[in-house]
C-alpha cells in the first residue's frame, strides 16, 4: 500500500516537455484523470452494447468510437506527447513565444465532433445528405483551426475565422433539425441534446482562441479548459443519449437498421413475418 500511495507521475520525466510555455506535472495530473473517464466511460459504454437490443446498438456504436479515440488522444497528451513546438506570433507578457501544440487534441474532435452531428443527425431523421454535409462541416471547423495553430503569422486568425464560419453554419443546421424531430415526436429530446452541444460548442473558438490560437493562457490553462468542456461533450453526452433513447421507437425513427444487416432484404428471417411456416420454425429451431 505504502508503495502504491508513494507513486507519483512520472510522464514528463520519461518524456520531457519542450519549449519556454509547456506542460506542467499538475497539468498532466489532470489529463491523466481525463483519460480515466474517458477510458471507463469507453469500457461501460462498451459492455452496455452487449445488453442492447439488436436493432437498437447504433448510439453505442457512434459514442464508444469516439470514446475510445479520446481515451487514446487523452492518454498520448498525458504523458507528453504527440506535441510540436511553434513559435507564436502573439503572446501575452507573462509568456514566451515558443509553445506546445499537441495535435492528439484535433484528432480526438475529427472523430467525436463528427460522431455528434451523426448522432444527432440520426435522432433528428434528417436526410443522409444533411448529416454528411455536417460531418464535412465540423472537419472543416476542426482542420481550419488545426491549420491556424500551427501558423506562425498573423494570417492564423483568417484560418480561425474560415473554422468559426463552418461552425456558425453547422450550429444552424443543428438546430434547424427541430422541424423535423417534432415529426417524429422527439422534439424535446433533441432540443435538449442539440442545445447542450451548441452551449458547449459556443466555448470551443474562445478557448482555442485564448490558447493555441492567440497564446493569452498557459498549455496547462488550456488542457483544464478544453478537458472539462471534451468531458461534457462526449462522456456525458453519450450517457444522455443512452437515457434518454429507453423512451425512443427505433422503428419509428427508422434506426434499427443495425439487426438484419446493411441489406434490407437480404437473407431470410422467419422473424420478420407475422406467421412463420412450419418449416421456417423448424429451421430456426435447428
Amino acid at each position: 500500500m505504502p508503495i502504491l500511495l508513494g507513486r507519483g507521475n512520472d510522464a514528463l520525466k520519461v518524456n520531457p516537455p519542450n519549449g519556454s510555455e509547456e506542460l506542467s506535472v499538475n497539468g498532466s495530473d489532470w489529463l491523466w484523470a481525463v483519460t480515466a473517464i474517458y477510458v471507463v466511460s469507453f469500457l461501460v459504454f462498451f459492455g452496455l452494447s452487449f445488453v442492447a437490443r439488436s436493432g437498437e446498438k447504433i448510439f453505442h456504436y457512434i459514442f464508444t468510437i469516439a470514446l475510445l479515440v479520446g481515451s487514446i488522444a487523452y492518454y498520448a497528451q498525458a504523458s507528453d506527447l504527440g506535441y510540436v513546438l511553434v513559435n507564436q506570433v502573439n503572446s501575452s507578457p507573462r509568456l514566451a513565444l515558443t509553445r506546445q501544440i499537441f495535435w492528439p487534441k484535433y484528432v480526438n474532435w475529427v472523430v467525436s465532433f463528427p460522431a455528434i452531428t451523426t448522432a444527432l443527425g440520426l435522432l433528428s431523421g434528417v436526410p443522409w445528405a444533411t448529416i454528411l454535409y455536417n460531418v464535412f462541416l465540423s472537419w472543416t471547423w476542426v482542420i481550419s483551426y488545426l491549420i491556424s495553430a500551427f501558423t506562425t503569422s498573423n494570417y492564423k486568425w483568417g484560418f480561425y475565422a474560415f473554422g468559426t464560419v463552418s461552425w456558425l453554419l453547422l450550429a444552424f443546421n443543428t438546430f434547424s433539425a427541430g422541424s423535423s424531430a417534432k415529426r417524429l415526436g422527439v422534439s424535446r429530446d433533441h432540443t435538449v441534446l442539440s442545445g447542450w452541444v451548441n452551449l458547449l460548442w459556443l466555448l470551443y473558438p474562445i478557448a482555442f482562441g485564448v490558447s493555441d490560437g492567440g497564446n493569452r493562457i498557459g498549455v496547462t490553462p488550456m488542457f483544464v479548459f478544453f478537458g472539462v468542456l471534451d468531458v461534457l461533450l462526449i462522456p456525458v453526452l453519450s450517457f444522455a443519449f443512452l437515457f434518454l433513447a429507453r423512451r425512443w421507437d427505433y422503428g419509428q425513427l427508422n434506426l434499427a437498421f443495425t439487426r438484419y444487416g446493411r441489406v434490407h432484404n437480404a437473407g431470410h428471417f422467419p422473424e420478420k413475418t407475422t406467421t412463420a411456416t412450419p418449416a421456417d420454425n423448424a429451421a430456426v429451431t435447428a
